[in-house]
C-alpha cells in the first residue's frame, strides 16, 4: 500500500474509534500551554484534575507570573516534577506578559524560546490553538508510527519521525491523528502486551502479519 493511502486510512479508522481527538482540558490560551507542560511523564486524566484546581487558583496570566512558588508547587506536587514544573510555568507567564503581550506566540520557533517548551508542545500548541498543519511525536506517536510501519526503516528520534509524519499524513490531519495515537496507545497498542486480537488496524500492521 502506498505510504500516504495508508497514512490515510490509518487517520480514517481511528478517526471512527477516537471521534474526540484532544484529552487535555484547557479555556485560555496559555491554559493548554500549562497543561502540556504538567503532561510530561504525567497521565492527562491526572492533568485534567490537578488543572480544574490550578486554575481556579490562577485565574490570570498575571496570577501565575505571581504565584508564589511553594503553593504553586503544593497545587502541581501530583503531576510529578512539580519544582521543575512550576518554575518552567511561572517563568513562562512572565515572559508571555513580557515578551507576547500576554498571547501565546503562534510560531514553533516563538514557543520554543519559552521555558519548558520543547518541539512537542510547540506543536501542540500551533496545531490545537491555531489549526496549523502539526506533528506531535510523543512516546505513543512514536512507538506506534514505526509498528505500523509509517516510519522508513524506522526511528525513535522524534523530529524525524515528526518529518517523516508530515510527508505522509495530510496536513488537516496530522495533529488530530497523533492525538488518537494517544487514544489507541493506551486502549490497545500498549507499550507492552499490545493487544493486537482487537486492533482496528490489524489489516495495515505489519506486525500483525507475522
Amino acid at each position: 500500500m502506498d505510504m500516504k493511502k495508508k497514512a490515510a486510512h490509518i487517520a480514517d479508522v481511528l478517526r471512527e474509534h477516537y471521534p474526540d481527538a484532544c484529552s487535555l482540558d484547557s479555556g485560555q490560551d496559555y491554559e493548554l500551554l500549562f497543561a502540556a507542560r504538567l503532561s510530561a511523564q504525567c497521565t492527562d486524566a491526572r492533568v485534567n484534575t490537578v488543572t480544574e484546581v490550578l486554575f481556579a487558583r490562577y485565574p490570570t496570566l498575571e496570577a501565575f507570573a505571581e504565584a508564589d512558588m511553594e503553593e504553586l508547587c503544593r497545587i502541581i506536587r501530583p503531576c510529578g516534577l512539580f519544582r521543575t514544573k512550576a518554575r518552567d510555568i511561572k517563568l513562562c507567564a512572565q515572559r508571555l506578559i513580557a515578551d507576547f503581550g500576554g498571547r501565546v506566540p503562534d510560531t514553533v520557533e516563538e514557543l520554543l524560546t519559552l521555558p519548558g517548551v520543547g518541539r512537542k508542545i510547540a506543536n501542540l500548541i500551533v496545531s490545537d490553538l491555531y489549526g496549523k498543519p502539526a506533528v506531535v511525536a510523543d512516546t505513543h506517536c512514536i512507538r506506534i508510527s514505526n509498528r505500523l510501519g509509517l516510519i522508513p526503516g524506522g526511528s525513535k528520534d522524534p523530529y524525524k519521525v515528526e518529518l517523516a509524519l508530515s510527508d505522509i499524513v495530510q496536513p488537516q490531519e496530522q495533529a488530530s491523528l497523533c492525538h488518537r495515537f494517544v487514544h489507541f496507545g493506551r486502549d490497545i497498542c500498549t507499550a507492552r502486551s499490545p493487544k493486537c486480537g482487537a486492533c482496528p488496524l490489524a489489516d495495515c500492521c505489519p506486525s500483525a502479519e507475522k
